[in-house]
C-alpha cells in the first residue's frame, strides 16, 4: 500500500471522488475499476496502490459510513424535543447522510443483493435508523399512538422508506443532485415518519 505522503493522500482523495461521481451515476455493480481511474484522471495502477478491489474500497467507505451516521442520528435524542421537532432531526440527519455519503449507500445495497459480508454491512447500516426509530415507536405506544403496531416492523418500514426516497431523489442524475431541492425532501419525509408513528385513529 503507499505510505500516506501528501502526495498519496491526494491521489487517493482523488480516486475516492471519482469513484463516488461514477457510482452515483452508475452504480458499484456496472461501474468498473478502469471507470473510476478514467474519471480521476489517473492510471487504473494507481487505483490499486489503494485498493486490492473496488469491494475492497467499498468496504473502507462503510466504516467510515457507520461512524458518520451515528454522529449525525444524536442530535434526534437531544433532551426538550417535541415529538415533531425529534422526527424532524431524525429525518433530516438520515437525508444529509444519504447525500454526503450517496456513494457508500448505493453501493453497499446492490453488493448486499450478491454478497452475504455485504449484506451484514447494509444490516449494520441500517440498523443504526432501525434501533433509534423503534425505541421511538415504543415510547410513543406508551402514549396511546400505534397501539396495534409492532415497534421493530414499523421502525424497519420507515428506514426502508427513508432509503428508497433518498436513493430516488439524489440516484442516478447526470448533472449530480444539485438541483434536489433538500428542505422539501425533509419535510416530506418528515411529514410520513411523523404520521406512520403520531397520527391517532379517529
Amino acid at each position: 500500500m503507499t505510505q500516506p505522503t501528501r502526495r498519496g493522500r491526494a491521489t487517493q482523495a482523488a480516486i475516492d471522488a471519482a469513484a463516488r461521481a461514477v457510482i452515483a451515476r452508475k452504480g458499484i455493480l456496472a461501474a468498473t475499476v478502469a471507470d473510476i481511474a478514467a474519471e480521476a484522471g489517473r492510471s487504473t495502477a494507481s487505483f490499486y496502490n489503494y485498493y486490492d478491489s473496488k469491494e475492497a474500497m467499498v468496504r473502507a467507505w462503510a466504516l467510515r459510513f457507520r461512524d458518520e451516521a451515528t454522529d449525525r442520528a444524536r442530535g434526534a435524542t437531544r433532551h426538550g424535543l417535541t415529538d415533531a421537532e425529534r422526527v424532524h432531526e431524525a429525518a433530516a440527519a438520515h437525508w444529509h447522510t444519504y447525500r454526503r455519503r450517496l456513494a457508500e449507500m448505493i453501493s453497499v445495497s446492490q453488493l448486499a443483493m450478491v454478497n452475504a459480508d455485504f449484506a451484514r454491512h447494509w444490516e449494520q447500516m441500517c440498523a443504526i435508523p432501525t434501533d433509534y426509530i423503534t425505541d421511538m415507536v415504543t415510547r410513543a405506544q406508551q402514549r396511546g399512538y400505534c397501539p396495534d403496531d409492532d415497534p421493530r416492523l414499523l421502525a424497519q418500514a420507515i428506514v426502508s422508506m427513508l432509503n428508497q426516497f433518498c436513493y430516488l431523489q439524489l440516484a442516478g442524475r447526470p448533472d449530480g443532485a444539485a438541483d434536489v431541492d433538500d428542505q422539501a425532501c425533509i419535510r416530506t419525509l418528515t411529514n410520513i415518519f411523523y404520521r406512520a408513528i403520531f397520527s391517532k385513529e379517529p
